[in-house]
């Protein structure tokens, strides 16, 4: 008899690899477009002074501003768009995963299809789903079916055998949801810090660039010490957007476990029931 469609041991260390060198390439990628944006865009010289960004910003030109904030703003600005690109990964992912339609619609109509008993119908409805939902479903309804046809086999073996052929095919399909989740987990503790880190070092530059200078110039250090708030200003909106995704995403791979787990306690019910 055919059997569920799983993803093997080698094709998930594969995918695994394959993960990680996106990850690696796209930290790197996010570092260098920061960087390009710190140097061209921000430090352009139409944003200061004679057209020198060794002078102020313009007046109101919040670029110049950024700019001026010091090293740390292309780090923080890889950090913001790593938290994009990752989101954006991870939601492609999930998707794949959902499949072709709703999850929520297509769980139901499995369910009504097994205490149907129209095993056939709902495995058909597992390959027009597809998808790593539709997949261990359709891992137990062929277990199912397997050892309903074994005369053999006793009731609660049987059982048992549906349960672990649904946990071995969720163990091979489901974990990869979850990777480079830790990326943006990271994000939200190291823009806060790397933000403050560029506060603390703007700071120690305004402060002294004051007590070597002579007579106190007010408003030179308050412009110094808006630049360093910058830094703050900006880590703490990375940390804030990844919080947010990251509690989108986890959220979503809830959903699906949980889905898998209703249809998977149908399938075991059922075959429970009709196999009293």
């Amino acid at each position: 008899m055919a059997n569920a469609p799983k993803t093997s041991p080698a094709a998930k260390q594969e995918s695994s690899n394959s993960g990680s060198f996106f990850a690696q390439f796209a930290i790197i990628i996010c570092f260098v477009i920061g960087y390009i944006i710190f140097k061209f865009v921000m430090g352009a010289p139409s944003n200061f002074i004679d057209n020198n960004p060794e002078n102020q910003p313009l007046p109101g030109n919040y670029l110049g501003m950024v700019y001026h904030a010091g090293a740390v703003v292309p780090i923080l600005l890889g950090l913001f768009l790593m938290v994009f690109v990752f989101s954006i990964e991870r939601f492609v992912v999930i998707g794949k995963a959902s499949g072709t339609g709703n999850v929520g619609n297509f769980v139901r109509k499995v369910q009504q299809l097994i205490n149907g008993g129209n095993l056939d119908t709902a495995i058909a409805e597992c390959d027009k789903q597809k998808g790593s939902v539709a997949n261990v479903i359709k891992a137990g309804l062929l277990k199912y079916k397997t050892v309903q046809a074994d005369s053999s086999i006793d009731s609660e073996k049987a059982v048992v055998a549906i349960q672990k052929e649904i946990e071995e095919t969720t163990s091979l399909e489901m974990p990869m949801l979850e990777k480079n989740l830790n990326v943006i987990a990271t994000l939200v503790s190291i823009g806060t810090l790397c933000g403050l880190l560029g506060t603390v070092t703007g700071m120690i530059k305004a402060f002294s660039a004051l007590a070597t200078g002579g007579s106190p110039d007010s408003a030179k250090l308050a412009n110094g010490i808006s630049e360093a708030l910058i830094n703050t200003a900006t880590g703490i909106g990375t940390s804030t957007v990844a919080i947010v995704m990251y509690n989108i995403l986890t959220a979503k791979i809830d959903k699906l476990t949980y889905s898998i787990d209703e249809a998977g306690f149908s399938i075991v019910q059922t075959y429970a029931a009709n196999n009293k």
